[in-house]
C-alpha cells in the first residue's frame, strides 16, 4: 500500500513537473537572479536529474554521491532538458514499481566518499519524500519565481495561478 500510494503522488507530481518545465522558454536559459544561483538552464537540468536519484535511492541501502556521475546533458535548449526529464521520469517510476513496501522500511543513507552519512539514516519512505519528493517540489517553487522574474507564464499547478485568479 506504501509504494503504490508513492506512485499515485509520483505520476500525478510528474505531470506536475512536465507542465513546468513545458512552459520554460528557450529565451529564459541564461537568466539567473542572483550572481549565486543557477542560470534557469541549471535548475531545470538539476530538477530532471533528481529523478535520476531513484533507482540508486530504491535499489542501494547506500547512495555515494562521490561516486555518482550527474548527466546533465546538453542544456543548451529546453527540448534536450525535456528529453532528459522524460527518460529520468521513466526509469524513476520503474524504480518505485519494483519497490516493496517491506524495502520503504529500511533504512538508508547518503554519503559522500567515507562511511560517513550527509545526513540522518532514516527508513527509505522518509527519504523518498524528503530526499526525492519534497526535494523536486522545492525546485519546482525556484522554477515558478524564474519564470515570473522573466516575464513568462507559470502553469497551473496546484489550482489556479495568481494571473488566473486576476481575471
Amino acid at each position: 500500500m506504501l509504494v503504490q500510494s508513492m506512485l499515485g503522488e509520483f505520476d500525478h507530481e510528474v505531470q506536475n513537473t512536465r507542465n513546468l518545465l513545458q512552459a520554460i522558454p528557450d529565451s529564459a536559459l541564461d537568466f539567473k537572479p542572483s550572481p549565486i544561483s543557477w542560470t534557469t538552464a541549471q535548475l531545470a537540468s538539476h530538477i530532471a536529474e533528481v529523478y535520476n536519484w531513484y533507482a540508486p535511492t530504491v535499489q542501494q541501502p547506500v547512495f555515494d554521491m562521490a561516486t555518482y556521475k550527474y548527466d546533465k546533458g546538453d542544456i543548451t535548449s529546453m527540448k534536450n532538458i525535456v528529453e532528459k526529464f522524460e527518460q529520468n521520469a521513466s526509469a524513476a517510476r520503474d524504480a518505485l514499481a519494483s519497490a516493496s513496501d517491506e524495502s520503504m522500511l529500511e533504512e538508508w543513507k547518503m554519503v559522500m566518499g567515507t562511511d560517513e552519512p550527509v545526513f540522518p539514516v532514516m527508513p527509505r519512505a522518509q527519504v523518498m519524500r524528503g530526499f526525492l519528493m519534497n526535494h523536486l517540489y522545492h525546485h519546482r517553487g525556484e522554477m515558478i519565481v524564474y519564470l515570473r522574474s522573466t516575464g513568462n507564464k507559470v502553469p497551473s499547478i496546484y489550482g489556479p495561478t495568481a494571473e488566473e485568479s486576476m481575471r
